[in-house]
C-alpha cells in the first residue's frame, strides 16, 4: 500500500512544480513585458534617432547656404558699401 501513496504524492509534488514553473514562466514574461515598456521599443528608438540626424543635415546645409550667401558678390559689394559709409562718418566725427 505505501508504493500507492508514494505515486500520489509523486503526482501531487509533479503538478506543482508544473505550476510553479507556469507562474514563473508568466511573470518572467510580464517582466520583459514592462521592461521593454519602459525602455522605448525599437521603433521609437530608431525615429528618434533618424530625426537628430535629419536636424543635424539641415543645420549643417542651413551654415552652408549662409556661408554662401556671405561670400557672394552681392553680399560683400554690401559689406564693402557698409564699410566705406561707417569709415567715412567716423572720419567726419574726427
Amino acid at each position: 500500500m505505501k508504493t500507492h501513496k508514494s505515486s500520489k504524492d509523486q503526482a501531487l509534488l509533479i503538478s506543482v512544480a508544473e505550476s510553479i514553473g507556469s507562474t514563473l514562466g508568466a511573470i518572467a514574461a510580464k517582466a520583459d513585458a514592462a521592461q521593454k515598456a519602459i525602455s522605448g521599443s525599437n521603433i521609437a528608438s530608431d525615429v528618434k534617432r533618424e530625426t537628430k540626424k535629419l536636424v543635424r543635415k539641415s543645420k549643417r546645409a542651413a551654415a552652408t547656404a549662409k556661408g554662401s550667401a556671405n561670400r557672394s558678390k552681392a553680399a560683400r559689394a554690401v559689406h564693402e558699401t557698409t564699410k566705406r559709409v561707417a569709415g567715412k562718418s567716423r572720419r567726419a566725427k574726427k
